[in-house]
């Protein structure tokens, strides 16, 4: 018959606690104090939680949303769900959003890795709150050929190469524009050894920052010039509501397909699904049928965004269907 435990010695659990966690003691010393070994300490201080003795408690400070965290990625299977606060205006959205993203990067970054970096005004917030960490052997890479106005800071290759300064990295640039006329200039470009050799370094990416653009609010998707003529209309057609690097989706999270598909150079859905980390970083109102969409589409294993659009995504999520 196996052998049954002794009850607790509970003035030792007691005592091992209130050394250890009012006292701040090591656990070395309490070994020494008591005469057991540090194992023993180790796992009389387990004990001590398994019995109740000890009952370690999180007080979440003013701005921090553990719980609202814990059900966005319990709901969408995320490895983290990170919700930053904002002025009830949304004045200081961009500002917020990038600094959460950026402070995530510096915790994550390690020697040698392969960073994938999109466009946009949010990953611009992101890049500028990034403050110099050198790190040894990081390539960031330029995930989309150029859109939008070339002199602007949210253009992709200058967001890659401020980032590559920040962090003394390797910038990994695409030459090339975002969306091209035909599918043969497409494949006439993939030819250029530069082009080439920026689009092969999208399929060895260990982690990949990304906006989520609203294709009913984004004012480049609706510009006129960026996109070429009649693709807007495909893709309303096509149900698509928002985008990731210029790959569309719609609002159940499938992929919305249209003629665009042949003339974007840049990361494929296949290559971000591959991608071990995908980190959306998005908020505000105009913003959450995209991000849920994107959500859908299990294209994000991180997601950064503002208090009330987490909200707004777990209502919407909660809604009973109609018959």
């Amino acid at each position: 018959m196996p052998r049954s435990r002794s009850a607790p010695d509970v003035y030792l659990l007691s005592k091992v606690s209130t050394l250890y966690y009012v006292q701040d003691q090591t656990q070395q010393e309490i070994a020494q104090r008591l005469g057991v070994s540090r194992p023993t300490v180790s796992r009389l201080l387990q004990d001590a939680q398994d019995h109740g003795i000890v009952q370690i408690t999180v007080a979440p400070q003013r701005g921090v949303y553990l719980e609202l965290e814990g059900k966005i990625e319990e709901q969408f299977g995320l490895d983290t769900a990170q919700i930053v606060s904002v002025e009830r205006d949304g004045s200081d959205l961009l500002q917020q959003l990038g600094s959460a993203a950026a402070a995530y990067l510096a915790r994550t970054v390690k020697p040698d890795l392969s960073i994938g970096l999109a466009w946009g005004t949010t990953l611009q917030a992101m890049v500028q709150a990034v403050t110099p960490l050198p790190t040894e052997g990081v390539r960031i890479v330029q995930t989309l050929g150029g859109i939008g106005p070339p002199d602007t800071e949210a253009y992709a290759s200058a967001l890659v190469r401020r980032l590559a300064r920040a962090l003394s990295a390797s910038p990994i640039l695409l030459p090339a524009p975002g969306v091209v006329a035909t599918p043969a200039v497409r494949d006439a470009l993939r030819e250029d050894p530069h082009v080439n050799a920026a689009l092969q370094q999208l399929d060895s990416l260990d982690m990949v920052f990304v906006g989520i653009g609203s294709l009913a609010s984004n004012k480049v998707l609706n510009d006129g010039m960026s996109l070429p003529p009649g693709a807007y209309a495909e893709l309303v057609a096509a149900g698509a509501v928002g985008d990731i690097a210029l790959r569309f989706f719609d609002a159940k999270g499938g992929v919305a397909t249209s003629s665009l598909d042949d003339r974007v150079l840049g990361v494929s859905v296949e290559q971000l699904r591959r991608t071990p980390r995908v980190v959306g970083i998005a908020g505000g109102k105009s913003k959450v049928e995209a991000i849920l969409a994107a959500l859908r589409a299990d294209l994000l294993d991180v997601l950064i965004t503002d208090v009330v659009t987490a909200e707004a995504i777990l209502k919407s999520t909660s809604r009973p269907k109609r018959k």
